[in-house]
């Protein structure tokens, strides 16, 4: 019988292992991935976490290491787009990225039978049953996809889609918004694969965006980061987090150059949150997301406000 994650306020030690190599054919490189896990408990949940465009699976310690910490099974892969391989831009890969980035994540999913063997104690441990994806900015996008989203293509025509029912949550992190006429002209040239649907993401998902990201990539602002919420049909909660930009605080690591807005107490504001939701979208029953989400709606909070819509609610952009 699945147990919830450990509690919020009891982290257990957490092991790692890097990196786990899953054969890759037609990939150009087998698939290097990082394995965390608390050391204690059985039964954990999946979480598999996407990295923004460059990071690997070495980024991220204070989410990965948290969720970890209480009770979840975290898998980072690395993907073609990071640093780390130092693929050339004209590499004839680099156009299909954003789709291999997907099947990276699928991967995971396929090979979490290696995944667990790979790290000592813990074969046998993972709840296969209970996956979640998440991401940060394009990771984000790729974690997106496997709970419904699509790309349109240039006519726009939904494109194929790439969601996966093995995955029955998702966290997106600063998830970009709709293309088109949103996006800034360098976006709109260059990543011509930022022109999601959002109407087919029905999977439940925590959308997390920051009210001071205001990204290059879109001429909106930074409400274009909450369309993944608006746009999406399903259960969906959308944590706003105030004075946060693109890495919230600080999710991509402790003390990295990347984070303009670093702040220790929205980032563990953020780690809390996010561990709730995922603890009750994994666990069926578990009362941690609802309760978190009433304390932090019944009175104003200094760094953040959450809303919430279910299933049968309609969608569409919020009226500015």
């Amino acid at each position: 019988m699945p147990t919830s994650p450990t509690s919020p306020t009891s982290p257990t030690p957490v092991v790692s292992v890097r990196p786990v190599v899953l054969p890759a054919p037609g990939r150009g490189q087998d698939l290097h991935v990082r394995v965390s896990a608390p050391a204690t408990g059985d039964h954990l949940p999946v979480v598999v976490l996407s990295h923004g465009h460059g990071w690997s699976m070495d980024g991220y310690a204070p989410l990965a290491d948290y969720w970890a910490a209480h009770g979840f099974a975290v898998l980072q892969p690395t993907h073609l787009d990071s640093r780390a391989l130092a693929l050339p831009a004209d590499d004839p890969r680099t156009p299909l990225i954003w789709r291999i980035r997907v099947e990276d994540l699928r991967r995971v999913i396929d090979g979490l039978d290696v995944l667990e063997a790979a790290l000592p104690g813990l074969a046998g441990r993972l709840d296969h049953g209970r996956v979640a994806v998440a991401g940060h900015s394009w990771g984000a996008q790729s974690a997106g996809m496997l709970l419904g989203a699509r790309v349109l293509d240039a006519d726009g025509t939904p494109g194929e889609d790439l969601s996966d029912p093995r995955v029955t949550a998702g966290v997106l992190l600063a998830l970009p918004g709709q293309g088109g006429q949103d996006l800034s002209p360098f976006a709109a040239e260059h990543f011509p694969f930022m022109n999601p649907a959002f109407a087919f993401m029905t999977t439940p998902a925590l959308l997390v965006a920051g009210d001071q990201d205001d990204s290059p990539l879109s001429v909106r602002g930074p409400d274009w980061f909450t369309d993944g919420y608006h746009l999406s049909p399903g259960d969906k909660s959308l944590l706003t987090l105030f004075g946060a930009e693109h890495t919230l605080g600080g999710l991509a690591g402790h003390r990295v150059a990347e984070t303009t807005d670093e702040s220790p107490e929205r980032l563990a504001l953020l780690q809390r949150l996010t561990t709730a939701f995922l603890r009750s979208a994994l666990t069926p029953g578990d009362p941690a997301w609802p309760d978190a989400r009433a304390a932090l709606q019944a009175a104003p909070h200094p760094l953040g406000q959450v809303q919430s819509k279910q299933a049968d609610q309609p969608t569409g952009r919020r009226k500015p």
